[in-house]
């Protein structure tokens, strides 16, 4: 048994009030809504071979399409033999069931091998959107991941034809473990950079080089066949259905580029998702500079904002309407059907150019790789859509003003060598945590031992917002919260590398009020959102920018910050979605409210939950008793 991290070690909640909740057997007669088979495969990867994490058999896994408004349950079976597992469904607000937001030693206990757990799934109507689900174990999100879209109840805002999901992963030399061993030994051994990047699990590798490929394929529709028709009329998009092949990814030895295929003269609604576990993208399409974002990071829409290119970081989401060339359009241009997709890395010290195509007709071939990068897009990140999105529905927003703001934590991100164990670590707040902190998780603390598992909330407001026994963050129900992110130089070496963070928050969407360079000025701040006029917008994945290479070691060198509206207790987490500072400690635990808050489940009809393995877990000689919490809530009417 390999120590460090839980995908080896031993091998929250915030709930609207339960509908006809109790304990059930999930026995032969339960029928998940969806299923997801975890293994480790040898699988082709960017021209190479590569052993990853796959779901259903592919990286990425199948798409999963939820009813907005409803109950969902996803069956994930942890068929690796001697790693664990857990699945999170990212940007997902954290109404689900108690236990299922998937963050081990947090929330749950990890899925054992040989075992499974069924989570329980609750939207609401106002989730529509695209989000991702990936493990939270370990590096393990690096290829165990795949698109969840939560489709619009009637039609959406925007009205469409088709829509294609744009799935970003990055993919490298190593394995997920070895990665993780590497970043917990002494000396640390960094994962390196990206080998390649992967457009719907296909790409090419550094050193390779695509062929020309040929006509035909399925490849290109991938999270096709959904639209939203005029009127606001319910599409064939609504309603729960099998996993079929437009949902699924194919596997393929051939070196060719990934394909995204389209029809002329039609309105495609593109779903672009950060799943990279490092790179920052910046994503553009030959000849086709009409694109339209509509949505960022899922649930609330945003007055449409026009961009020739999408820059992406790892855990962000953009929904974009892009409208096809036409026929005629096609003809003027010489009958081209096939255009280049560029995708590069930015912000990095050796940078990536991959490409896939866009391709009017399946019976064209796919062509080869282009020799040198075929499209200018800025280089910069810190600037793009700053202070940009906006509600397109203002009447409904209820961004916090200054005035309400009852406490502001600032939270430095910060490198160091650990005095203790000599490791490079990532803190934030001063305070490192990984996965392997508690030995058991804070979630099934608080239900065994109620109001003397929470935090102390006035030791935390002496030390930097955490409570030094517990190590975790408090926050009260009604507060409203100011968190202000702090882009530190690294203090493990005389030079103060900075480097670019983006920070995702569990449980509610918070409220962006934009970044800068240097300390943060609340006051310049407030008077620049004041001076723009500018509404925040509900967002679950923000960029935490260095604005500068290096610093001197611990100086301040930019900023980002949020207000949020704490309403639903639970435990849950705020981290750098890169998932080496991940596993470095550059993750948070935070507990809202106080046990009676948090303890939605009968004790005595909990117990499975509070062991590892327990009779929740259900495996190929037991069926699990579960807590169904929701029990079929419905919102959305009759699929």
């Amino acid at each position: 048994m390999r120590a460090g991290t839980l995908s080896t070690f031993l091998l929250g909640t915030w709930l609207p009030a339960a509908v006809f909740a109790g304990l059930a057997v999930h026995d032969d007669s339960f029928t998940p809504d969806h299923v997801l088979r975890v293994t480790q495969a040898q699988v082709p990867t960017g021209c190479e071979s590569r052993q990853d994490i796959v779901a259903n058999g592919t990286s990425p896994g199948p798409a999963i399409h939820l009813l907005p408004g409803s109950t969902s349950w996803i069956r994930v079976y942890n068929d690796m033999g001697d790693q664990n597992l857990t699945m999170h469904w990212h940007g997902l607000a954290q109404r689900m069931a108690p236990f299922s937001d998937g963050t081990p030693q947090a929330s749950q206990w990890p899925i054992p091998p040989g075992h499974f757990f069924d989570y329980e799934i609750f939207t609401e109507v106002e989730d529509a959107g695209s989000y991702y689900y990936h493990s939270h174990v370990g590096m393990q999100a690096m290829s165990c991941t795949g698109p969840l879209i939560v489709d619009d109840c009637g039609g959406s805002p925007h009205h469409y034809d088709d829509e294609r999901i744009f799935f970003f992963e990055d993919s490298f030399l190593k394995t997920e473990q070895q990665m993780a061993d590497g970043l917990m030994n002494t000396p640390f051994v960094p994962t390196g950079e990206t080998h390649g990047i992967l457009l719907n699990g296909k790409g090419v590798a550094v050193g390779q080089t695509a062929t020309t490929g040929p006509p035909g394929g399925g490849r290109g529709f991938f999270g096709g066949g959904y639209s939203s028709p005029p009127g606001n009329a319910p599409g064939f998009r609504i309603g729960r259905r099998d996993t079929s092949t437009v949902d699924q990814v194919g596997g393929s030895d051939a070196c060719t580029l990934p394909v995204i295929d389209v029809d002329p003269g039609k309105t495609y609604r593109f779903r672009f998702v950060g799943a990279t576990g490092l790179s920052y993208l910046s994503v553009a399409l030959q000849d086709h500079t009409n694109l339209t974002i509509v949505q960022v990071d899922g649930g609330e829409y945003n007055a449409p904002v026009s961009t020739d290119h999408i820059q992406l970081g790892t855990g962000q989401r953009f929904d974009v309407m892009f409208k096809t060339k036409t026929m005629e359009e096609l003809a003027a241009d010489g009958n081209k059907t096939t255009f280049f997709i560029q995708f590069q890395t930015l912000d990095r010290p050796t940078n990536y150019v991959g490409y896939g195509v866009l391709r009017y007709s399946t019976s064209s071939p796919v062509p080869a790789s282009p020799s040198g990068q075929l499209i200018a897009t800025p280089t910069d990140i810190s600037g793009w859509m700053e202070y940009t999105f906006q509600p397109l529905y203002p009447d409904r927003n209820q961004a916090p003003t200054a005035a309400e703001v009852t406490r502001r934590i600032t939270i430095d991100a910060e490198m160091k060598i650990d005095d203790a164990s000599g490791r490079m670590v990532w803190e934030l707040a001063h305070l490192s945590w990984t996965e392997y902190t508690y030995q058991s998780p804070m979630l099934v603390d608080i239900y065994q031992r109620g109001q003397e598992a929470l935090p102390d909330y006035d030791a935390a407001m002496k030390n930097y917002g955490w409570d030094p026994k517990t190590l975790s963050f408090p926050a009260k129900i009604g507060e409203v919260l100011e968190i202000v992110f702090q882009n530190t130089g690294a203090q493990a070496g005389p030079i103060g590398r900075v480097q670019t963070h983006p920070f995702h928050a569990h449980s509610n969407h918070y409220y962006d009020i934009g970044s800068g360079e240097g300390q943060y000025d609340a006051d310049a701040n407030n008077a620049k959102l004041s001076s723009l006029g500018y509404t925040p917008m509900l967002r679950d994945t923000t960029m935490l920018y260095r604005y500068a290479d290096t610093v001197n070691p611990g100086a301040v060198a930019g900023w980002r910050a949020w207000r949020i509206r704490v309403k639903d207790a639970g435990v849950w987490m705020v981290h750098c979605h890169i998932l080496a500072h991940m596993m470095m400690g550059m993750q948070s635990v935070w507990v809202v409210g106080d046990a009676a808050d948090i303890q939605k489940i009968p004790t005595e009809l909990s117990a499975g939950y509070f062991t590892y393995g327990g009779n929740v877990y259900g495996n190929t000689t037991y069926h699990p008793s579960v807590y169904q919490y929701f029990n079929g809530t419905n919102k959305c009417g009759p699929a």
